[in-house]
């Protein structure tokens, strides 16, 4: 027959250990989410139930006995273990989930056609992807985000991905009647309509003041550059949106210029999740795809 544990009141030592931490009966009570009476109420019965003081009560201040300070200090011990026990225990059927939060080009174009990869070197991560893009605020619970911008995002931590280089794509049918910049005259420039400034700045660099995009507009970079595979036009690339298309033939760039855009993709988190396992192997993993 297996003898019963005779244990002490449990809820009796919480109160005791948050009080003694505390040196308040108050901050215990904040902290256990009770009253002060009923903090004091279950050490009291604690004390009855052991038959020794632990603490000395004055009209301001608590403080513990010699009894007191040597059962607190055990208690400390003891409270750690259980901490780090209870970690091991979650840690052992902890989920590893990973929330990134990037725009749908991105998504589409660059990061769900190399997830495949991410997942044979990280199998145990549970890959959730947001879409948002630079026009959403970081939400609390991304793991991290991929955004176009300066670098500069308050309360939060950035590292330099790749750069933003604008050139013309096309597919390879309009691309042979495109010799030199000017041609461009002669076929729809498809625009994005929240990049407005993308055509001019690499017509500008160009030189080539008389041509003007005035093609289909589209709401999003992937819309643009699929219209282009379509051939509908020439869309404006950004990279890397457009390095898989190019280099499976589906798309060209049929001028050796290129222009930066100004800003850099950068990989955002907040700087609690630095020891967070999911987003260390993504980290690790997508640092290692750009080389």
């Amino acid at each position: 027959m297996v003898e019963m544990r005779q244990l002490p009141f449990l809820n009796g030592i919480k109160a005791f250990e948050a009080a003694a931490r505390h040196g308040s009966l108050a901050k215990a009570a904040a902290e256990l989410h009770v009253t002060p009476a009923a903090v004091s109420r279950m050490v009291r019965l604690l004390e009855q139930r052991l038959g020794v003081a632990l603490f000395r009560r004055t009209a301001n201040r608590l403080s513990p006995t010699a009894a007191g300070r040597l059962y607190q200090a055990g208690l400390a011990r003891i409270f750690d273990q259980l901490v780090d026990l209870t970690d091991q225990v979650t840690r052992l059927t902890e989920r590893h989930v990973l929330t990134v939060g990037v725009g749908p080009t991105f998504a589409t174009r660059w990061l769900i056609p190399r997830l495949a990869a991410f997942r044979k070197v990280a199998p145990e991560v549970e890959v959730r992807i947001t879409t948002g893009g630079v026009a959403a605020p970081f939400a609390d619970d991304w793991s991290c985000g991929i955004t176009l911008g300066d670098g500069a995002w308050p309360g939060l931590e950035a590292e330099a991905l790749f750069d933003a280089d604008l050139t013309p794509v096309c597919t390879p049918a309009i691309g042979r009647g495109l010799r030199v910049p000017d041609d461009l005259a002669a076929v729809d420039l498809l625009r994005v309509s929240h990049a407005p400034e993308d055509w001019p700045s690499w017509l500008g660099a160009a030189d080539v003041p008389g041509v003007q995009a005035e093609g289909p507009m589209f709401e999003y970079y992937g819309q643009a550059l699929q219209a282009a595979v379509d051939g509908l036009g020439v869309a404006m690339g950004v990279r890397p949106y457009i390095d898989d298309d190019v280099t499976a033939g589906r798309l060209v760039v049929p001028f050796a210029l290129s222009v930066p855009k100004g800003r850099r993709w950068f990989l955002v988190y907040r700087q609690r999740r630095v020891d967070d396992a999911a987003f260390t192997a993504f980290r690790r993993w997508i640092q290692g795809e750009i080389g």
